[in-house]
């Protein structure tokens, strides 16, 4: 994981396609950068972080630890960039943020909290990366 100077923290990451191992990420952001957000932004951003880690871990690598999910995050000032990859197929993001979500269904919820919590959503054409913006 990488931390740099100037104004700029950044942890990147190659993770193994599992839950663990995405725990793990969340709970190494928890320990650097937690004390440094403001409460309401800090469970915003975990959720955010949680969420797209989740998904790629869950749809993309199917639980393979073979599999590799790439994370990057980067704080300047007062905003943070989220952007998670990884090597599934992907899937249709334009069909999925047109549709609402009933409040008792079990999935599809991926980007309506994106929706909800970042400034700005973006998916790659194919479906298997997302970058997500969270200005403070």
């Amino acid at each position: 994981m990488t931390q740099r100077s100037s104004g700029v923290r950044e942890m990147r990451e190659t993770l193994p396609g599992t839950l663990a191992a995405a725990e793990e990420f969340i709970l190494e952001f928890r320990r650097r950068w937690g004390s440094s957000l403001e409460a309401p932004h800090e469970f915003e951003t975990e959720l955010l972080l949680r969420e797209a880690l989740a998904n790629a871990v869950k749809h993309g690598s199917q639980h393979l630890p073979a599999r590799k999910v790439q994370c990057v995050l980067r704080l300047r000032d007062r905003r943070l960039i989220i952007a998670v990859r990884d090597e599934g197929t992907g899937f249709n993001w334009r069909a999925a943020v047109r549709r609402e979500i009933g409040s008792l269904s079990p999935t599809g919820r991926g980007t309506r909290i994106y929706r909800e919590y970042a400034t700005r959503v973006r998916f790659n054409d194919r479906g298997n990366a997302v970058t997500l913006v969270k200005e403070f």
